[in-house]
């Protein structure tokens, strides 16, 4: 990932939190064929041989067949994202000298996944998945709420993982390189546009704006 200073994001619990609240995953691996990409829901969670994703494919999609222990993988979450007009910048009316950009948040989190193999370790890793995910319902929904035979049907079914990050990194590309004058215009811009949470990341990332980290 091309990744300038100004925007290379070393917050670790802002990079936990963009993958918290953001964990569908583009998954990558190469293969002979090329690269083979799926679309997963993601938990992090810290172990003892350290940070560890968890997530599961369907078992009619083939790409599980990668997880061999040896086959390295990236998992790539986006967060907010959005067009930036030259039209927010007041440079705009004073020189004209703006072009358009996109801002975003992405973590890119690299290593090598390993099935787990179905039973006790696949089960818990759907548990944590689960509870992770309803853990902010009134009423969660609970893996053993259903029926144990239909549950056992289900986790056949699947292709649980782990994977221990190796590397972790993030970029928030958010007009860090602008003028604060330019800055305030481009969130009041992405406010009214109903771009909210780019606005506020990028109130947040402003030089001089400090981020404990």
């Amino acid at each position: 990932m091309y990744l300038p200073d100004d925007f290379r994001l070393t917050d670790e619990l802002l990079i936990r939190d963009v993958i918290a609240k953001h964990p569908l995953a583009t998954f990558a691996t190469n293969s002979p064929n090329g690269p083979d990409i799926s679309h997963l829901p993601l938990v992090l969670r810290d172990e003892d041989d350290g940070l560890i994703l968890y997530g599961h494919f369907a078992r009619a999609n083939p790409h599980w067949k990668a997880l061999d222990g040896k086959t390295a993988a990236i998992a790539v979450f986006t967060g907010a994202q959005g067009y930036i007009s030259p039209g927010y910048y007041p440079t705009k009316s004073e020189t004209g000298k703006v072009v358009p950009t996109w801002n975003y948040i992405v973590v890119h989190a690299r290593g090598i996944p390993k099935r787990l193999e179905h039973g006790a370790h696949s089960r818990g890793a759907i548990d944590l998945l689960t509870d992770t995910m309803e853990q902010s319902r009134p009423a969660p929904w609970n893996v053993a709420d259903a029926p144990e035979s239909y549950t056992e049907s289900m986790m056949r079914g699947i292709v649980a993982f782990r994977m221990v990050v190796d590397t972790l990194d993030a970029k928030a590309k958010l007009s860090q390189n602008k003028s604060p004058e330019d800055i305030a215009g481009a969130c009041q811009g992405l406010s009214r546009d109903g771009s909210d949470l780019l606005a506020d990341h990028m109130r947040a990332a402003a030089p001089g704006t400090h981020q404990d980290s």
